[in-house]
């Protein structure tokens, strides 16, 4: 046994040794097909050799500077390319590690904008169940799993949670989709009410809901009524695409699909497609213009922030991305998918929905397909299928706790943007392999 603190300490897990294509491979030469790629990670495959010429020549020229002191070459060239592609009024890009880290830095950015604008009042975060933002204490305390948030919740600050846009649990049989929509994004301006509008500073939202409850678009026209509450009280929008971003649902930035700008949005995971660590905050013009003109610094900041390493190996992904039609790709490539997840699956007795957008996919697993009620969640139905499927020969992202942190199981995918056809039936092959043995 070795000294790693994992993330269980029950078990002992194969060792990685090499990355190819799609897949990744053990010490003991079992190939393993990146059906999440991790978590949402792998946007490319493994050994993509654009990438890894660009950490190499880096690492040849530098391979740190503090942002303290200096900029570089890498990190300036990235926020070029990604404001070049970012939604209208995006204007600047904060350089982080990850994904919570740019969820800590939306926060503060937030506070901080209203600070310099003369309106101290504002600290308020309104955001949603059932939503994921990270696992540092201010992106935990905006996320609305309870399971996550249970045994951390003396310390975490006070946020208030409204509902999901989760039609296939929420809608009412006599809604339309679109009634649905306006239904719950209403609420967000009941709340806003509530707590007093001169105390709210911002409403924070996954465009796809990614981790905790797999995979779940927002219904047209929920988000354009909640840019409007926003813009009606003057609160910001930040969206949380560290999942679902970077080209995950077919489109760069995953709001695009919606038609609205955000004032704030985070991103990471494909960002940097694992061959670094990296996240990013990107931002208005007017929030940066606010700092600007007002202390003239942000009141944040972290060691690696802007890494030149990163921010290479970064550039070449997102190059990789948008030079190789790959956002094509995955509009094709999801919708075959989807397809085949459909056909497999869409009938199974314990299947009750099959959704998602571009290769961002989800199944959400039930006792009943008629009444929509989950299996006990004693039985362990996602660990299980989780654990089969990486007997089969599949990494995926099974969850428990979809409905309300506690009930309810899916299953979550996110396979590399390179899938080939052949590669979709093995994946879904291998699903109902892992599925059909644990129910």
């Amino acid at each position: 046994m070795g000294h790693i603190f994992g993330r269980t300490t029950s078990g002992q897990m194969p060792t990685a040794v090499k990355g190819e294509g799609c897949y990744i491979i053990d010490s003991d030469g079992k190939r393993y097909f990146d059906g999440s790629g991790g978590a949402a990670v792998s946007c490319l495959g493994h050994s993509n050799e654009r990438v890894k010429r660009a950490i190499s020549d880096q690492l040849l020229n530098l391979d740190f500077a503090h942002t303290g002191f200096f900029t570089s070459e890498p990190a300036e060239a990235l926020a070029d390319v990604l404001i070049e592609n970012a939604p209208e009024g995006i204007d600047r890009v904060y350089l982080v590690s990850g994904g919570s880290e740019a969820v800590e830095a939306a926060i503060k950015l937030a506070r901080q904008y209203y600070l310099e604008k003369g309106e101290p009042k504002r600290n308020k975060i309104i955001a949603r169940r059932q939503s994921y933002h990270g696992n540092t204490l201010g992106a935990l305390a905006s996320g609305g799993n309870e399971w996550r948030r249970a045994q951390f919740a003396p310390l975490l600050i006070e946020v208030s949670h409204i509902a999901p846009c989760y039609e296939y649990r929420g809608r009412e049989p006599d809604e339309t989709s679109f009634e649905f929509g306006q239904r719950v994004a209403n609420e967000l301006e009941t709340e806003i009410l509530r707590l007093g509008a001169e105390e709210v500073m911002a409403f924070m939202a996954e465009p796809v809901v990614g981790a905790t409850l797999g995979a779940v678009p927002a219904v047209e026209g929920y988000f354009t009524r909640i840019r409007e509450i926003c813009d009606q009280y003057g609160i910001l929008l930040i969206l949380d695409e560290v999942m679902c971003g970077m080209g995950r649902t077919g489109t760069l930035f995953a709001c695009e699909h919606d038609g609205i700008t955000p004032d704030i949005v985070t991103i990471a995971k494909g960002l940097g497609a694992g061959y670094q660590p990296i996240g990013a905050m990107l931002c208005s013009a007017k929030i940066y213009q606010a700092i600007e003109n007002g202390s003239g610094f942000f009141q944040h900041g972290h060691t690696y922030l802007g890494h030149p390493v990163a921010s290479a190996a970064s550039h070449a992904v997102v190059s990789e991305i948008l030079e190789n039609n790959l956002l094509d790709t995955v509009q094709k490539q999801g919708h075959k998918l989807q397809k085949h997840l459909s056909e497999v699956f869409g009938q199974h007795p314990n299947i009750g929905d099959v959704r998602g957008r571009g290769l961002f996919q989800g199944l959400e697993i039930v006792s009943n397909r008629e009444t929509k009620a989950p299996l006990d969640a004693n039985l362990g139905t996602a660990k299980k299928i989780k654990a089969a499927a990486f007997e089969a020969g599949l990494i995926c992202y099974p969850m428990s706790g979809t409905i309300d942190g506690k009930n309810g199981d899916h299953i979550l995918l996110a396979p590399p943007f390179i899938m080939s056809d052949d590669q979709i039936d093995e994946l879904v092959d291998k699903l109902k392999t892992a599925v059909d043995q644990v129910l």
